[in-house]
């Protein structure tokens, strides 16, 4: 993308989810967040509520979705926020959720893929997939497919899927994508399946635009959450996300920051008809550059014979071929 036409926001990176919802009113709206039981999945409710969506937290542990559910309609005011159970790292749950979903709600105006799992030990899905690609695009990937009729009905519809900087680790390595070949590294697969959140939201968005469907990228910013429990704190401490007191580098962002930009990809004014980008600070993205590694988006992350790669080997995967 060139400086000229880039779109930007009032907003920046510092603004939080609040102050983006702020004048929005999304009475009769509805809105399905995953991981919405902690982290940044807990603001992004927080402001869609706020502005009076009818909101779900899809979640794995439903007992804290209930205890976040009540904290919401309490701050809120709104009562018209449920939870489900999802597990995005098992396709039969994933279906589940999908179909009671469904006889619920005849649409959807805004999907928020917000769950994700990061760096963890070598692992698979319930269904035999390498875990962060499994559970962080399959599972999305299905979810999004599935709630598609419901999406159209919705429409003009937006899907946010939660991708990051940590993309730059890698492609989505099409021949191997779950590491049978090669040594498992759990930065490189963080990495493909954050590239293929990316390349998700290419995907649909040329496959569903003309029936208003979109779909945008989006690196929330570093945030401390649950999301580095698999990260021993010399490894958050090397990385400088933690200072060598122990307190967290103020470069990061808060949970309520963190969520501002997946609120403006579902919202923002400047994003209608817009589709297929990386978001980041309430902005397109610009061009990673070598100098700056911690901010922008690589060109693979975009590019649009891999989203159809991906797409087309994702369908596989979770048997909608």
């Amino acid at each position: 993308m060139s400086a000229t036409n880039r779109i930007t926001s009032p907003f920046g990176r510092t603004s939080t989810a609040l102050e983006v919802i702020k004048g929005h009113d999304l009475t009769g709206k509805t809105v399905l967040i995953t991981g919405a039981a902690s982290g940044i999945g807990v603001e992004t409710a927080r402001a869609f509520a706020s502005a009076g969506a009818d909101v779900t937290l899809a979640v794995r542990d439903t007992g804290k979705g209930e205890a976040v559910a009540a904290d919401l309609r309490k701050s809120t005011g709104n009562k018209n926020i449920a939870v489900g159970a999802l597990d995005l790292g098992d396709l039969a749950s994933v279906r589940k959720f999908a179909a009671d979903f469904a006889k619920r709600h005849a649409a959807l105006n805004i999907l928020v893929n917000n769950a994700g799992i990061m760096a963890t030990p070598e692992g698979k899905t319930k269904d035999g997939f390498e875990l962060q690609f499994g559970t962080n695009h399959l599972g999305h990937f299905l979810l999004a497919n599935l709630l598609m009729p419901q999406l159209l009905k919705g429409a003009p519809a937006r899907v946010v899927s939660l991708s990051s900087i940590g993309h730059r680790r890698s492609p989505v390595v099409f021949d191997d994508v779950n590491f049978k070949n090669r040594p498992y590294d759990k930065w490189n697969a963080y990495g493909q399946s954050k590239t293929a959140n990316a390349l998700f939201a290419v995907g649909l968005t040329k496959r569903f635009r003309d029936k208003g469907v979109l779909a945008n990228a989006v690196m929330p910013g570093g945030i401390m959450t649950g999301l580095q429990k698999h990260m021993p704190i010399e490894e958050q401490k090397a990385l400088g996300w933690i200072l060598p007191d122990g307190s967290t580098n103020p470069g990061m962002k808060t949970p309520a920051q963190g969520a501002a930009t997946s609120v403006w990809a579902a919202t923002g004014k400047e994003l209608e008809g817009v589709g297929g980008l990386y978001l980041e600070d309430c902005a397109e993205a610009v061009a990673w550059k070598e100098d700056q590694p911690w901010t922008g988006v690589l060109p693979y992350a975009l590019d649009p014979k891999a989203a159809d790669e991906l797409w087309t080997l994702s369908e596989r995967m979770v048997g909608l071929a």
